[in-house]
């Protein structure tokens, strides 16, 4: 229990610190052991799968608004091809005015935003009618009529099949187990919460038997309500069709563990070996202050990879942009302290979740996820002698070219020798650095041009490589 004399908001800042103390598993700053004959080898002649970067570069963006948040910015966001775009369904939509009676037309601009963007909408529910709930109180999760609450679920959802608006997965709430200082009007328990999945899950389905369900998106990605959910549906044959949480840790490693954590999990129940995974919350620290520019792209294309090594389905990265809070909207169903606190976190703490900061501009870990986005067509084998140094490449059939993109995520500088294997007759790479410190936003400041570079013939030629701290290369090599 917390004791009244500390404010909501303090308790607010220390749970989020205890998240991201609990999610650093390594110091976010790799220190660099001295490496001899460092090496990277890129094998063209090795193709793996489909690279499908767009499923774990996706994006998400956070419930402040029911304002179309990153509206004018369709283009800039549809130039990342995430595949999804998660979105807060929160109570300011105003979805249940009263029994009923259905208002679909706020999130609507939000939904067409989304595929404007080129993207696939992925829908978080955590609004809270004050028809169904009176009082406002995060541990009431219980609607006062079951039935209105899934006919409430049936209506939405048949409302985006029937206009024609694609939209596969459906998530039964927002940090349960943190409640408002998640952003969500509720606060559950491992005893209630699958009861309530229960009921939103088939409500879904009988509107859309095609739809993918799945939660509880945990803010502690040890939270007792995911294995209390597992059990659940596997006792119950409850459909369960992919399982999801949050990290925010500025150690790409911690990501990696929490989901091959995951996975260990679900291994345990046979019947839900088809489970997918949704890391659908990820940024660095949130209480600690970037004092590189340089660290978050790189921290970007090192946290992608450890996703693709651990074998993680999607993720999404939190957020699009940075925006504004109204408290007196928050007020309508959350207590007091809790729409205080949402303002207070929102509208005076520094933030450097977006894309797109609270004016719109843009910062350099979006020119990150523009690079990974050109990451198009099947993978190919990259390896790499120094742990700092990571990389991933693609060829491209259609386009008849190989895609490199690599990093060094240290604070000392990187020397390498990069040898690509199977090359044969004349190719050149058009090569760009990512520049984060450049004061210009723009993206050939952002996306500098280095020298193009004659590739040598020969698996034994090699090019050395000199990286900054934090650095990041796109090669495209081509004839």
């Amino acid at each position: 229990m917390v004791s009244q004399s500390i404010s909501f908001f303090a308790y607010f800042l220390m749970l989020f610190a205890l998240l991201s103390s609990l999610a650093r598993a390594a110091p976010s700053a790799p220190q660099r052991m001295p490496a001899e004959s460092a090496s990277m080898v890129l094998d063209i002649t090795q193709r793996l799968e489909p690279m499908q970067i767009d499923k774990v570069a996706s994006l998400g963006q956070g419930g402040q608004s029911p304002d179309p948040i990153w509206a004018g910015r369709a283009a800039e966001i549809r130039a990342l091809h995430p595949r999804v775009i998660r979105l807060f369904l929160q109570e300011y939509f105003d979805e249940l005015p009263s029994k009923g009676i259905y208002n679909f037309n706020s999130m609507d601009r939000v939904v067409d935003l989304v595929r404007e963007s080129g993207s696939e909408p992925m829908m978080n529910i955590c609004f809270k009618p004050k028809v169904l709930f009176p009082k406002i109180d995060p541990a009431i999760v219980e609607p006062n009529d079951w039935a209105e609450w899934e006919r409430l679920i049936e209506a939405m959802v048949r409302h985006y099949k029937d206009r024609g608006t694609k939209i596969t997965y459906w998530e039964v709430m927002n940090e349960p187990d943190i409640g408002e200082a998640g952003g969500c009007p509720y606060l559950f328990t491992p005893d209630n919460y699958p009861p309530f999945y229960a009921h939103t899950a088939a409500a879904i389905l009988r509107a859309d038997p095609q739809a993918r369900v799945g939660g509880p998106a945990l803010a502690n990605p040890n939270s007792p309500i995911l294995p209390a959910l597992l059990d659940y549906c596997a006792k119950h044959q409850t459909p369960l069709h992919f399982i999801s949480w949050h990290i925010y840790s500025s150690n790409p490693s911690a990501i990696h563990d929490t989901i091959v954590q995951k996975h260990k999990q679900l291994l345990k129940y046979p019947t839900l070996k088809s489970v997918e995974t949704f890391l659908d919350e990820w940024n660095v620290s949130l209480l600690q202050p970037l004092r590189d520019r340089q660290f978050q792209p790189c921290y970007v294309a090192e946290s992608i990879y450890q996703m693709l090594d651990a074998g993680l389905d999607f993720g999404c990265y939190y957020h699009i942009r940075d925006y504004h809070v109204d408290q007196d909207s928050f007020d309508r169903f959350m207590t007091p302290s809790g729409s205080a606190a949402m303002a207070k976190w929102w509208n005076r703490n520094h933030q450097n979740s977006g894309l797109f900061d609270y004016e719109n501009n843009v910062r350099a870990a979006y020119y990150s996820f523009k690079l990974l986005a050109r990451l198009t067509g099947d993978r190919l084998r990259l390896q790499s002698s120094d742990p700092h140094v990571h990389g991933l490449a693609t060829y491209d059939t259609r386009a008849g070219i190989y895609n490199l993109m690599f990093w060094n995520f240290s604070k000392q500088p990187a020397h390498f020798e990069l040898n690509v294997k199977g090359l044969t007759g004349r190719w050149k790479a058009t090569r760009l650095e990512l520049d984060s410190r450049n004061p210009n936003p723009d993206e050939d400041s952002r996306l500098h041009m280095l020298d193009p570079l004659t590739m040598p013939e020969g698996d034994d030629a090699a090019i050395p490589v000199s990286m900054e701290s934090y650095g990041i290369e796109f090669w495209m090599i081509e004839r």
